[in-house]
Formats: C-alpha cells, structure tokens, sequence
C-alpha cells in the first residue's frame, strides 16, 4: 500500500473534474468553526486509485506545519469550498506529526496518524480488529478512510453545445462625391429694336398759307432704340438627394460537434441493488 500524490498518480486530473471538485485550496475547519488550515494536496493508494489522506497546511493555526487528514472523517461541502472535521481539536492537531516528506510515511508514522483520529471516529463498522503490519488495509477502517461510506455521491457529467455569437467586421462602405465638370448650353430669344423711315408722297397738292414749322432749320424728331441682351449666370441646385441605410438579413447556421457523456456502470458482484432516480 503506497501512497503518491494525486498530481502523480493522475497528472490530467483537473482537466476532468469542475473547480469545484478540485478539493486542492479548499479550507479546513475542526469543531467550533475553528480554521485548521488549507488543503495543500491529496494521497492517493497506488494500489486502488482511491483517496486517502488530505495534506493540511495549518498556516497560522499551527505555524509552519503540515498534518495528514484521514478522507473519511472530513465532511466536504463542494458549493463554499470547506472542509468540515467534527470533533477534531487544536490540540490533537498539535500531537499529529508533521508531514514533510512522502517518502517518511510509513505504517509506523500512518498508526501515528489513526492513533490520534481512532477516538473520535466510529469504530464499530471497523473490521478484523487484529491486523499488523503486513495485514493492513485501508478497507478495514471506513470510518477513516471512506467518504462518506453510507451514502456515497458520484457525478456524472456530459457535454452540452453552448452556442454564442460574436460580431465581427466583415466590410466597409464608402459613400462620397466628386465634382465633373462639363459644357452646357442654353437659349435665350432676345429682342432689338429698329428704326424703319417711311416717306410717302401727299396725295392732295392744295396750297397752304404759311404752315406752322415750313423752312425751319434744325428741327430733330428724336426716337429711343432698345435691345435685349441675355444675362447668363450659374445657380446650384438640388439635382438629387441620396440616403444611406442598413439592413439587417437574418439566416441559421448549424454546426454539430461530437459531445461525451458519463454513463453509470454498476458492479454489484451479484448483489441485489436498487437503481431509484429522484
């Protein structure tokens, strides 16, 4: 019965559990709610894969010191991250010994350990009382090795597609004007005035005496002339107006991807087992 640390004996652990199981920082609290310390890494039995001791840093509780937490006798409370050890006092803390190296537990420093737990643990499911060195194992004490040997939870997981949108650039439109420049022409019908001189012959010869204005030199009949002459200018105008919108097209696209799920294998060794879903 070896025991290694988690990280060894399962390097790609985190990858398949949430935070949340990941009882690695979780906080240790003994009776009255008093802090013993963090968890600082986990034991495993090489032999089995299962957990065995939680490694407490006690920090300032006990400063400078590490203990072994026997698996069943903490009370895990995933949701706030604690730890709980009923019945477990600072002084039976302070009488652990200290874990430095893995290499230094033994039997002789784990009797150590259950020595200090053994009393306040039920022992009555213990079995085979009369063990020694070479007949020991883990199985024979549940109350300190079993997490919860009575009612013990195991989660199953399974991948689910999450779909999200992201809103990405795709292009620009650039709306301006250019001036062109060309020949236009226009048509003004303009006016001009002209003298016509008529002279025409007296039909009648009879003479008259003396007429008013007859062999007076320098007399002038005076006539204005007019004429139009276009008067061309140039003037904007609004020759079109053009607005600029968007619209939005809406489509679906699908995708599909391989998902996995944990199914329940049960291996009761031929025992009659009651499978109820709640």
């Amino acid at each position: 019965m070896a025991l290694v640390k988690l990280d060894e004996f399962y390097p790609e652990y985190r990858e398949d559990m949430s935070d949340a199981e990941d009882i690695k920082n979780f906080d240790v609290y003994a009776q009255d709610n008093d802090k013993v310390g963090t968890v600082s890494d986990i034991l495993i039995d090489d032999s089995t894969g299962r957990l065995r001791y939680f490694v407490v840093d006690t920090g300032f509780w006990i400063f400078g010191k590490k203990v072994l937490l026997p698996v069943g006798r903490a009370n895990v409370d995933y949701d706030n991250k604690e730890i709980y050890v009923n019945r477990l006092t600072k002084e039976q803390v302070e009488n652990l010994p200290n874990f430095d190296e893995l290499e230094k537990v033994d039997y002789d420093y784990e009797e150590r350990v259950r020595g200090i737990y053994r009393p306040t643990a039920d022992t009555s499911s213990m079995k085979d009382t009369a063990y020694d060195r070479s007949s020991y194992n883990y199985e024979q004490e549940p109350s300190l090795y079993d997490i919860d040997a009575n009612n013990e939870s195991l989660k199953l997981y399974e991948e689910r597609l999450v779909a999200n949108k992201q809103r990405r650039k795709t292009g620009e439109v650039s709306i301006g004007k250019r001036v062109e420049t060309e020949t236009s022409r226009v048509a003004v019908p303009v006016e001009k005035e002209r003298v016509v001189i008529e002279r025409t012959n007296p039909t009648t010869t009879t003479p008259s005496n003396n007429p008013t204005g007859a062999f007076r030199e320098g007399e002038v009949a005076r006539m204005d002339i007019y004429e139009e002459t276009p008067d061309i200018r140039k003037e904007a105008v609004v020759r079109e107006e053009v607005k600029v919108k968007k619209v939005v097209d809406r489509d679906t696209v699908e995708s599909q991807e391989q998902v996995r799920r944990e199914e329940l294998d049960i291996n009761a060794d031929g025992r009659p087992v009651d499978d109820k879903r709640i």
